[in-house]
């Protein structure tokens, strides 16, 4: 494990790798900021799903689909640590147990905030809710747009990715997979 202070003055170093002044008035400061938002963003690693879940279940009778939508989603590329931000739409269905609405979006978050590749956050989310909620079936769309993909390398703007994790019922009855997709684009 590094210091702050290592990692604040190898930001600073990056500054005067790339031409700047390091010293410049505006620069100060920055290797701090810059610290402390990656502190932020990849505040995910110190969170455990286990915990976020179980503190929120709930027994039911209800057997019907539940889906929480468009919650919004900003995460680092692991290839180049740019961003890439979207919107994920994630639906279960119960199997005796509810969990609070609010939790499904902490679980985004906590894996967001990690070091990423958008099909495996998919995955991660996906695998987390069926393990501790134990449903009949979760669904999982993300969609997605990439500074990696944008900023450079293909510099194609205004492309976004779609990526999908369909586990239990979703996956083996086609009308409750087909209410999903519909649900989600009304």
């Amino acid at each position: 494990m590094i210091t702050e202070q290592q990692c604040e003055d190898s930001i600073e170093n990056l500054l005067k790798y790339v031409g700047e002044d390091a010293q410049r008035e505006g620069l100060l400061d920055t290797p701090k900021r810059v610290r402390k938002a990656y502190e932020f963003m990849t505040s995910g690693y110190q969170q455990d799903p286990k915990e976020i879940i179980q503190k929120a279940l709930f027994t039911t009778s209800n057997d019907e689909m539940v889906i929480v939508k468009d919650i919004e989603f900003y995460s680092l590329c692991e290839h180049h640590l740019l961003p890439f931000f979207g919107k994920a739409h994630i639906a279960y269905i119960p199997n005796g147990k509810v969990v609070g609405l609010s939790k499904i979006p902490r679980i985004v978050n906590l894996f967001s905030r990690r070091l990423q590749i958008q099909e495996q956050l998919t995955e991660q989310i996906a695998e987390v809710l069926m393990k501790y909620i134990e449903p009949k079936g979760v669904a999982v769309v993300m969609n997605a747009k990439h500074m990696c993909m944008e900023m450079r390398g293909v510099e194609k703007i205004c492309s976004s990715t779609t990526t999908s994790a369909i586990r239990g019922l979703f996956r083996t009855n086609q009308k409750t997979k087909d209410e999903f997709f519909r649900l989600i684009k009304s």
